[in-house]
């Protein structure tokens, strides 16, 4: 079996809420199936050879102002991300890494900060006097190998708005969202795009391995003992109220 080479965009900028947990799950994952593994750091001024070389790429949140740092680099590299995930190439975009891969963001002074356009979708602040959407958050998908709630941590100001080019994550269950219309992220072909911190994968090992199969192009891995990952997501579904099956609990 290939080697797990994943791409990191941006770990010094692009890093809040525990999205480092995301990579650390996935080298653990693969680690305990005796798959190796190897994380590329892709900070400022990475070559386009380096981003290549990766089958899963992933990318985190951070505040205004490294966003603006990452938003100019990201331009550079605009090509050849966009065949990557274009070609089918894994990846999990969390937060403000999911709102860069879309057309625009329109920040509360009305001005507009392009996106890379990668994903058909764009997201607006509504500006002060809006709440921030806050709060623990189950979404289901229909990834037909996901049979539990996927559980997370939202944090954001913006509301992401859906284009016809592109399928949710999935529906909450609980939660906001991307703008409380009932849909949370985004999927584009094998990548997908999410506000869920915590991080995401951790607590949610099915999700995980779906991401695993995607970027080392197999159907099947072999099983691990999720006991304690499944009791931490069943521990936010039983917070939020969520009723879920338990066949490893």
């Amino acid at each position: 079996m290939k080697t797990l080479t994943i791409g990191w965009l941006y770990p010094e900028l692009m890093n809040i809420y525990g999205d480092r947990g995301n990579i650390i799950a996935l080298t653990k994952r693969a680690k305990w199936r005796e798959i190796k593994s190897e994380v590329v750091e892709l900070n400022p001024g990475f070559s386009d050879k380096d981003l290549s070389r990766c089958n899963f790429l992933m990318m985190g949140g951070a505040q205004d102002q490294q966003q603006s740092i990452v938003n100019k680099d990201l331009r550079k590299h605009h090509k050849t991300l966009s065949e990557m995930i274009g070609n089918g190439g894994a990846g999990l975009y969390v937060c403000g890494g999911f709102q860069f891969l879309g057309n625009y963001y329109r920040e509360a002074d009305e001005s507009i900060i392009d996106g890379l356009g990668i994903f058909d979708l764009f997201t607006v602040n509504p500006g002060p006097d809006k709440p921030r959407l806050i709060g623990n958050i189950a979404i289901e998908t229909n990834i037909k190998e996901i049979t539990r709630p996927i559980v997370g941590f939202e944090n954001h100001g913006g509301r992401t708005i859906l284009g016809e080019n592109v399928e949710p994550f999935g529906k909450v269950l609980k939660g906001h969202g991307n703008n409380d219309d009932g849909l949370e992220g985004a999927r584009f072909k094998n990548s997908f795009g999410t506000y869920l911190h915590g991080p995401i994968l951790p607590k949610n090992p099915e999700f995980a391995d779906h991401l695993l199969k995607l970027a080392l192009g197999v159907g099947e891995l072999k099983p691990l003992d999720d006991k304690l990952e499944n009791e931490a997501n069943e521990a936010i579904g039983k917070l939020l109220r969520i009723q879920q099956e338990s066949p490893n609990s």
